[in-house]
């Protein structure tokens, strides 16, 4: 019954606001309110409001920009290789991991968001350039980001696949055609660490598993015991350290 009386009301107010419209009535009178509408030649609040709009609907795609754009991908995989590899189950939880490389995403990524920042976003916001300029400025920065950590080979597929024919330099390179190859490249790239990452783990696994099956203890699960190893070896060389630093410096 609520609900139908605020659709009423709404109902009410919109056909009199645009009764008021159309007969040029500066004011109308609603359950006691006084409502006024007023003609000004000041777009002021039309920008500010248009800005509002932009900036919440680049908000609602921060999600897929984070996964796509950035080295959020290549980081987040990596260290769920290494707690795969470890084999310690759930340990660190996906929070941990996900908020490690969000941190980590922000701080490589740091010059790339300070360059837009400066360059798009303050010129726009103070009127210094239009929607199309604060756009194409603030995606050079991140399509250079990405032209250096992707393969000619997947950019290659995208670009004969989009029936691209002439692509004299980089900025004929269409972002469709970018973004894809870049996250395949990340992806290659993750795995590859991740292999290196399994190699000595996987060689603790196989002596506790041969020494088990000497040892005739065939019903003992070689995990248990090797999994203690794994993470002594991990902690005496200080994995985590190592681990972090190879990622930071593979995007310098």
């Amino acid at each position: 019954m609520k609900k139908r009386t605020l659709i009423i009301f709404l109902t009410i107010t919109l056909l009199l606001l645009l009764n008021s419209i159309a007969f040029g009535e500066s004011e109308i009178s609603a359950l006691g309110k006084r409502i006024v509408i007023s003609d000004t030649n000041d777009t002021s609040g039309y920008v500010t409001g248009i800005k509002i709009m932009i900036l919440l609907t680049i908000l609602s795609f921060a999600p897929a920009i984070l996964l796509t754009m950035t080295c959020f991908t290549r980081i987040i995989i990596v260290l769920h290789f290494i707690r795969t590899a470890l084999g310690t189950q759930q340990t660190p939880p996906n929070k941990v991991l996900i908020g490690l490389a969000l941190f980590l995403t922000f701080f490589i990524m740091s010059p790339v968001i300070t360059d837009i920042n400066d360059n798009a976003v303050k010129p726009y916001m103070d009127n210094e350039i239009t929607e199309d300029e604060a756009m194409e400025k603030a995606i050079d920065p991140i399509r250079d980001y990405m032209l250096n950590y992707t393969r000619d080979k997947d950019l290659a597929l995208f670009i004969d696949i989009a029936n691209i024919e002439t692509v004299n330099n980089i900025d004929d390179i269409p972002i469709r055609a970018l973004i894809p190859a870049y996250i395949i490249s990340e992806l290659k790239t993750a795995f590859q660490i991740g292999f290196l990452i399994f190699i000595p783990f996987l060689v603790i696994d196989m002596v506790v598993a041969s020494t088990l099956m000497s040892m005739g203890m065939m019903m003992l699960p070689p995990v248990m015991i090797s999994l203690p190893f794994k993470i002594l070896l991990f902690v005496m060389v200080d994995g985590w350290n190592i681990i972090i630093k190879s990622l930071i410096l593979g995007f310098k």
